[in-house]
């Protein structure tokens, strides 16, 4: 069952499959175009540092490459940064940057900044911004290494070397901050705001 009214489905500017996983369950009839930019070209080139400030930024050009090209269709942006005091990670390069990575968070707190911007005929129509305060647990090499061996590929496929929604949760202590923004979506402005222009039936 859908719950989308658009005449034409909603377009994801991303390959996340947890923001496709999101949309898919909200009951909204999507298309994932991924959007062709340089975002690490995009940060440097913006001047920007503040880890927010840069996740809106990329989620507004990802919505903003791929609205140019599909004339009156709505297009969402979205855009992730953790981090770790003033320090801003990047997906880990391989396992042992994802170790680095684990044994800088373990025993402290960290930020993912989630954006989402939507996007409409090369104009911005919506955007905003969400944060979740990540307490790591305090861990041992022994245990990295262990968690790194089941998890596999995939610690390289998110920044900080963990997904919440898998193995990923035995690191954490404590998390303050929606679902929806640790895995990278806010979901609920994207859907208020959706309402708003009367493409949902709920």
């Amino acid at each position: 069952m859908t719950l989308w009214r658009g005449k034409d489905p909603l377009i994801l500017a991303s390959q996340s499959r947890a923001r496709q996983m999101l949309l898919a369950n909200a009951g909204i009839d999507f298309e994932a175009v991924p959007a062709d930019i340089d975002e690490r070209a995009v940060q440097q080139g913006s001047g920007l540092s503040a880890p927010g400030e840069i996740a809106s930024l990329l989620a507004r050009e990802k919505a903003l490459a791929v609205s140019r090209g599909r004339s009156g269709k709505y297009v969402v942006g979205a855009d992730q940064t953790l981090a770790l005091g003033t320090r801003l990670f990047s997906k880990p390069a391989g396992r042992v940057q994802a170790g680095e990575q684990l044994s800088d968070l373990a025993g402290r707190i960290h930020e993912l900044h989630s954006a989402v911007a939507v996007a409409r005929d090369g104009k911005i129509l919506f955007e905003d911004t969400s944060i979740a305060r990540m307490t790591m647990r305090q861990l041992s090499g022994t245990e990295i290494r262990t968690y790194l061996d089941e998890a596999g590929e995939a610690v390289t496929a998110s920044v900080g070397a963990y997904q919440l929604e898998g193995l990923g949760v035995h690191l954490f202590e404590r998390i303050d901050g929606d679902h929806f923004t640790i895995l990278g979506l806010p979901l609920l402005p994207l859907l208020a705001f959706l309402r708003g222009e009367r493409l949902l039936h709920v």
